[in-house]
């Protein structure tokens, strides 16, 4: 099949979090299928950098979207270790800034523009698409503009569009007053009427309406948002098209997330042979300036500091943890201040025990999550994740709360039967949360013995577990054939 996958972020060319990893993988586990992928994306200054080549494919095309003349260029390089084509939006005007995402007045036009652009690229270049794959709010405007501003043209006669929701509570809502800047003004009467006359124009349920199916990325999290209380206002939407509305869990690429070949961890280790581990252990513990203490479990945590993460609740925990039990904590992020300044205190107070680095390392999340002994993720609400992936991978259980992809990836560690592969809380609260640790401590115990056995139990489920995209790509198949069935 031809595939138009089009997204706001494309790893490694501009991430800023798990949608960037999966607009990668996702299009390259699909050529590897024999589907011709083509990836749309913008060209932010930081796309730009030295030793990236880049080849013109469209120059100055001008559109006209409400009363702007807007004028973009287009050029392309290769997904690297692949032949999927990457296209870039060149408008330095729009993209041309220090951010990928901003706050700025033109925020509804600078994707709105993405979704024409990738429409005129095809055009202007012949690729028919079967399936134009759509992704998050930045690009929700495809499946209407392909019923209505494109409807015309015998290209786009068998297109059937797909938008995948990676996030719900990111909608792309803006004043009613743009509509005519997204190009789409005179066919305003297939926006929701209430929002228009309520002066409210929302990206996200302008897609949901058109798209011919919509995806999310974990089962749990498809019914989820079905609900009042993570549906954030789409609910009664999604609930009306629920039909149509499936969830297929995320992957990761297995190959950069192997202990076994990691080039960012100091030792190597497998499900067979787990000595490096603790090494590396050791060097992360010495890397965060923490003593090494033998039997004294490493929490680890790599995110984003944010309100959705659930780090509120370490606010009453953690200080508990740390001081009732001979336990370290390795974290590394940035975000709200309030919790940048927990983990600022916490390393204060327990110098010996917690080291908090502010910022994003991709070769550090690599060495805590080889390092640390249990990984740490108590997010309110998640709609996949891929840390409690990247932990299986690598021997450490995670705790979790029982959410989103969340739910679909970690089950409860029985001790007595050998199963599960983490340790699972189901009410979001501080109880919560210190019974998922408790548990935890109990089955590490002394680091010991039967309970080093134990252990080794719990590490083994998890890295045998298979996440990558081989076992992904075939669900993405089944639906682009479904809302494609020409092909």
């Amino acid at each position: 099949m031809n595939v138009l996958f089009v997204s706001s972020e494309v790893a490694p060319f501009a991430k800023t979090g798990g949608l960037g990893d999966v607009a990668s993988a996702l299009p390259r586990a699909l050529s590897k299928k024999g589907h011709d992928v083509r990836v749309v994306m913008p060209m932010y200054s930081r796309v730009e950098v030295a030793g990236r080549v880049f080849e013109p494919v469209l120059r100055d095309v001008s559109l006209s979207l409400g009363g702007a003349r807007i004028v973009f260029s287009v050029f392309t390089a290769k997904l690297p270790g692949t032949d999927v084509p990457v296209y870039f939006v060149r408008c330095p005007g729009l993209y041309g800034r220090a951010g990928v995402y901003t706050s700025d007045h033109d925020e509804h036009l600078r994707f709105a523009v993405l979704s024409w652009a990738a429409l005129v690229l095809c055009q202007r270049i012949g690729f028919r698409p079967d399936v134009a794959h759509a992704n998050d709010w930045q690009t929700s405007l495809l499946p209407l503009l392909l019923k209505t501003m494109f409807a015309w043209d015998g290209l786009f006669s068998r297109t059937a569009s797909l938008l995948t929701i990676h996030n719900i509570g990111h909608q792309g809502g803006f004043d009613a007053r743009v509509l005519g800047d997204t190009g789409l003004g005179g066919a305003a009467h297939h926006f929701h009427q209430d929002q228009l006359r309520e002066g409210r124009l929302n990206y996200l349920l302008t897609g949901i309406l058109y798209a011919n199916a919509v995806t999310t990325v974990s089962p749990t999290y498809a019914r989820e948002i079905m609900t009042p209380e993570h549906g954030v206002g789409l609910d009664g939407f999604l609930r009306e098209r629920r039909d149509i509305v499936f969830g297929v869990l995320n992957g990761i690429d297995e190959d950069e997330w192997s202990p076994e070949t990691d080039a960012h961890i100091a030792f190597r280790y497998s499900a067979d042979d787990l000595d490096g581990k603790e090494k590396n252990k050791k060097a992360l513990l010495d890397a965060a300036g923490l003593p090494y203490l033998a039997r004294a479990p490493v929490f680890g945590i790599v995110s984003r500091l944010a309100w959705q993460k659930g780090f509120d609740l370490c606010f009453g925990v953690l200080p508990a943890l740390l001081s009732h039990h001979a336990a370290q904590l390795v974290v590394v992020g940035t975000g709200e201040e309030k919790y940048e300044r927990l983990f600022l205190d916490l390393a204060r107070r327990y110098p010996k025990q917690v080291a908090y680095k502010r910022g994003f390392s991709e070769p550090l999340a690599h060495q805590v999550e080889a390092g640390a002994d249990m990984f740490l993720m108590p997010s309110r609400y998640e709609p996949c994740g891929l840390n409690q992936m990247y932990s299986l991978r690598y021997g450490t259980p995670p705790v979790v709360h029982k959410t989103g992809g969340l739910a679909d990836t970690v089950t409860p560690f029985h001790a007595g039967r050998g199963s599960g592969n983490g340790f699972v809380f189901e009410h979001f609260d501080e109880g919560g949360l210190t019974y998922a640790i408790r548990r935890a401590l109990t089955v590490w115990g002394s680091g010991a013995g039967a309970d080093r056995e134990r252990w080794r139990v719990l590490q083994h489920n998890g890295m045998r577990a298979r996440f990558g995209w081989d076992e992904r790509v075939t669900a993405y198949e089944q639906l682009y054939r479904m809302i494609a069935p020409g092909r």
